[in-house]
């Protein structure tokens, strides 16, 4: 099998480790440097790094039996591109989904933006971990407030300078991090907001959500978009001899 997988994100490694060990011919597209640097050590992978618009896909796609979406849960447009370009290049594609968590106890917003107002209303420090694209929906807020999580990457750094928050309010690290993590930097900074999406087990929501609820700080949550797809264990079932542990 010729199989493209659209990845960067936990389940999609673990498919392309899965799939290049049971023999299929398997190329994986990642929009940065850094989802490449992750793969490094699966042999046998094609890894192609730099975000496609739809007509990219679809000239990508050509030659492949089998396209895998394992983007993250919030990768809109990104799924969306994977989409028309896989319908317009005629190739099947498959969604590969992450289980949402247990979010009992945190404040439901629907985007950046609408939690951006909320926090315009309400007082004390707040920590953002949605991701270097979604901080310019908090430019109306006071900057001393406001902390950011980011990937330790040019493009992280820079979307931090560019909101014009101080060196001192960036945390520039890779995580999943550990509860007690999440809680000691909650507490070095006086979180009384954490802002965050609901990245599952491998975006180690559990962790920030006990630490929030340790630390006594509200857990402000970016409602997921709504799809349908396929779980990892449907995924893997397309190939038999692959081992599900």
């Amino acid at each position: 099998m010729r199989l493209l997988i659209f990845g960067g994100t936990t389940e999609g490694r673990v498919l392309a480790a899965r799939a290049a060990e049971c023999g299929a011919a398997c190329t994986v597209s990642v929009a940065t440097p850094l989802g490449a640097e992750e793969l490094s050590d699966i042999p046998g992978l094609h890894i192609l790094v730099g975000r496609k618009d739809a007509d990219e896909i679809a000239a990508l796609c050509a030659g492949f039996d089998l396209c895998v979406d394992a983007t993250h849960p919030y990768a809109v447009e990104a799924t969306a591109n994977i989409r028309a370009g896989c319908a317009a290049a005629g190739i099947p594609l498959k969604r590969l989904l992450r289980a949402e968590s247990r979010t009992e106890g945190a404040v439901f917003v629907p985007d950046c933006a609408a939690a951006a107002r909320l926090l315009s209303e309400k007082e004390g420090n707040i920590l953002l971990t949605t991701g270097a694209k979604e901080l310019p929906a908090f430019a109306g807020l006071a900057r001393e407030r406001l902390f950011a999580r980011v990937l330790p990457t040019h493009a992280g750094i820079d979307a931090c300078e560019a909101l014009g928050l101080p060196h001192s309010h960036i945390i520039a690290m890779q995580g999943p991090f550990s509860q007690q993590m999440n809680e000691a930097m909650l507490r070095q900074y006086h979180i009384a907001w954490l802002v965050t999406k609901d990245g599952g087990a491998p975006g180690g929501f559990a962790e920030k959500q006990a630490a929030a609820q340790s630390a006594g700080a509200a857990l402000v949550l970016i409602g997921r978009p709504p799809e349908t797809g396929e779980t990892m264990e449907e995924i893997l079932a397309l190939f038999p001899s692959m081992p599900l542990s």
